[in-house]
């Protein structure tokens, strides 16, 4: 009867390099990433990505796709080939590889947790296991510090290009990437019925959790305006891939963590947002309506949680790969959209009928509900009726809406059509991270934007791991030993410490132990890794 679970967002940054437009992004993305590690974790990490528990190629649906079958964007778990992007020629991947001294050097393990690598040619930030939507708003924020620290450092160096990021989907090319995110569900729901379930929700959602994009079509081949980056780029239901067919509900099967009791459910169809509320209402409602789809199965569908999951299996869309791509070219959000029992719905009303569902679950189970979850019930209210009613309103919080107030004044201004490409230029420029050069700053800067993080706990999340998850452990880990760790993932931390005749791996396969109130005092009386990995040895 709550928002937490384990979450977490991963977050692919676009990449340029200023004056130069047909820069090599992988080299970039690798500089990116390399003088990260040289400034920032000198002399205190060495430790590589541990790839020996990660398989991209075992499907929920209970299969496992053949290596040699697979896409080589599939590929993510070979350090000496960084997987290449669905979008480009696999030419200009390969010819990047080769550029590189050093591929499975551009992966750092950072002091709080997360995890900053190259893939498919961009920069990614992969944020620690947090436990709230708060904390995932706090830790991803932490991740535009992290990269701009990138960029400052790039821009300081003379010997290395200068580049430009940007927390966006698109390249207005025709080439989007991704921001993903994970939460873990429990193994016991079954697959089938999870997908099925998520998919009018996560269609639907785009209303007020879409970034906004100038132009319709993957190219921007129409003029106009859309709520979301991502939409156009979804083509299918269900699927493996990422970053070609892609679907609204990914069906890779690699929980990072215990198999028996999890699954992580990786959503691909997000937009990277922003807007702090936009963010934390993206995370806070998906949990939620993980948490009714849970409470229906542990009820055996008898209980209040299976009756009020009756009214979401009647959302069932027709088809839901058109429905994603009409919703987010009508920023009216009247357009309505079939479902299979032949009643036509707009986003708004399927989003208002999840809400229900959740509320009457939540009533039924009859527990006081914690902050947290009281808030974004209210939000979710909120947005929807004011999104209906006022949408400019919804400005402050809706970052399409923020993104199309800025537009709009500008059109009216200087009589700018849809296609004009100043327009293109600023819809860039919102989310470039430089806070001299981004549009989203400039509004934060003059308070039109909601906030919900203060600043000095973002500063402090750049360097510090989440006190509540596994990812404690692997960040005091890194920052404490740093140099006596051979490597690490999501699941384990494996030491070589001088005089042991071997490596030694201490697996977290529960991401909810290790965290501060497990092992922080066993820290603190631990001065070397020897002596930390006797201790845990004893207990």
């Amino acid at each position: 009867m709550t928002v937490r679970r384990v979450m977490g967002i991963e977050t692919e940054y676009g990449i340029l390099q200023p004056g130069r437009p047909l820069a090599n992004p992988m080299l970039l993305s690798s500089h990116v990433v390399a003088v990260h590690a040289a400034t920032r974790e000198s002399g205190r990490a060495k430790a590589r990505w541990d790839y020996d528990d990660e398989d991209p190629l075992h499907d929920a649906r209970g299969f496992h796709l053949q290596r040699a079958s697979a896409h080589p964007s599939l590929l993510t778990d070979d350090p000496a080939k960084p997987a290449p992007s669905g979008d480009g020629p696999q030419e200009l991947a390969r010819a990047s590889v080769e550029e590189y001294e050093d591929p499975g050097a551009a992966n750092v393990i950072l002091t709080n947790g997360a995890r900053l690598y190259v893939d498919h040619a961009h920069p990614e930030y992969s944020s620690p296991e947090v436990t709230n939507p708060r904390d995932a708003v706090l830790w991803d924020r932490a991740g535009e510090r992290v990269m701009l620290a990138s960029v400052r450092a790039l821009a300081s160096t003379s010997a290395l290009p200068d580049v430009a990021l940007y927390k966006n989907n698109v390249d207005g090319k025709g080439a989007t990437y991704g921001m993903h995110e994970n939460y873990l569900v429990e193994r016991a729901v079954p697959w089938a019925d999870l997908a099925a379930r998520l998919i009018p929700f996560l269609v639907t959602r785009q209303v007020y959790t879409g970034a906004g994009r100038v132009g319709l079509g993957q190219r921007g081949e129409q003029a106009g305006f859309q709520l979301s980056q991502r939409a156009d780029y979804m083509e299918a239901e269900i699927g493996l891939e990422t970053t070609l067919r892609r679907p609204i509900v990914n069906t890779r099967d690699e929980p990072h963590a215990d198999p028996e009791r999890w699954r992580r459910l990786h959503v691909i169809i997000g937009d990277a947002t922003m807007l702090e509320v936009a963010t934390y209402l993206r995370l806070g409602t998906t949990s939620l309506v993980l948490w009714l789809i849970e409470r229906a199965v542990a009820e055996g569908g008898a209980g209040g949680a299976g009756g009020a999951l009756a009214a979401v299996d009647r959302l069932a869309l027709r088809d839901p790969v058109q429905a994603v791509h009409l919703i987010s070219h009508d920023v009216t959000l009247t357009t309505r959209v079939e479902l299979v029992d032949g009643r036509q719905l707009t986003a708004l009303e399927v989003q208002r009928a999840y809400l229900d569902a959740v509320r009457v679950a939540l009533e039924h189970a009859g527990a006081e509900l914690d902050d947290q979850t009281r808030d974004v019930l209210d939000r979710w209210d909120s947005v929807l009726t004011r999104l209906a009613n006022d949408p400019a309103s919804c400005a402050r919080e809706v970052e399409w809406l923020a993104k199309l107030r800025l537009l709009e004044g500008m059109r009216r201004r200087d009589r700018l059509p849809w296609d004009h490409p100043r327009l293109a230029a600023v819809d860039l420029q919102w989310s470039d991270l430089r806070p001299e050069r981004g549009l989203y700053h400039r509004l934060a800067a003059a308070g039109a934007v909601e906030r919900l993080v203060a600043e000095e706990d973002v500063a402090r999340a750049e360097l510090h791991p989440p006190r509540d998850t596994r990812a404690y452990f692997r960040g005091e880990a890194v920052a404490r030993y740093g140099p006596e760790i051979s490597a690490a993932s999501w699941d384990s931390v494996v030491f070589d410490v001088v005089g042991s005749p071997t490596l030694q791996r201490v697996p977290m396969r529960d991401p909810l132990r290790g965290t501060a109130a497990h092992v922080e005092a066993l820290l603190d009386r631990s001065p070397d890794a020897s002596s930390l990995l006797a201790h845990l040895g004893a207990g």
